[in-house]
C-alpha cells in the first residue's frame, strides 16, 4: 500500500514548510490554508484518525497543537480555531490523524459555523445514555 501523503512528508519524500518537529509529532503549513498561515499538526505515527491514536501519541499531539497556537497568536496578534474532523463525515480528507490550527483575524472571510437545534421532549436524556453506554 501506497503511503499518505503525510506520511510522505514526514518521512521526507514530500517536501513540506515545517514549523515544528519533534520524536512524535510534526507541524507544517497546509498547502490550501483557511487563511495564510493555518498549521497541521500531524502525529508521525499513522493512524486513520483519534479513536485510532494510543494516548501517548494524542497527548504529543495536543501538546504541539498549543506550542503552535500559541505561536501563531504571538506570530500575528491572532485568536485561532483548532479543528481535528475525523472520518469523511466530518470533512476528514486526508486519511491520517491532523489537528488544523488556523489563525484568525478581524474581517477575515472564514466561516466556521452550524445552526443550532433543539432536543424535543425527552431526547437530551436518551442522547446522553446512548453515549454514557460506551464510556
Amino acid at each position: 500500500m501506497e503511503e499518505c501523503v503525510f506520511c510522505r512528508i514526514i518521512n521526507g519524500k514530500v517536501p513540506a514548510e515545517k514549523v515544528y518537529e519533534d520524536d512524535k509529532v510534526i507541524s507544517f503549513l497546509d498547502i490550501m490554508p483557511a487563511n495564510k498561515g493555518h498549521c497541521l499538526v500531524v502525529p508521525k505515527k499513522h493512524t486513520q484518525n483519534m479513536m485510532e491514536m494510543d494516548d501517548e501519541d494524542l497527548a504529543a499531539t495536543i501538546h504541539a497543537a498549543k506550542k503552535i497556537a500559541k505561536a501563531l497568536s504571538l506570530s500575528f496578534g491572532a485568536g485561532f480555531n483548532m479543528v481535528m474532523n475525523n472520518g469523511k463525515e466530518a470533512g476528514q480528507v486526508v486519511g491520517h490523524s491532523h489537528v488544523h490550527i488556523i489563525p484568525r483575524f478581524q474581517k477575515d472571510r472564514l466561516r466556521i459555523k452550524w445552526s443550532h437545534l433543539k432536543y424535543e421532549g425527552n431526547e437530551m436524556k436518551e442522547y446522553a445514555d446512548k453515549i454514557k453506554k460506551f464510556i
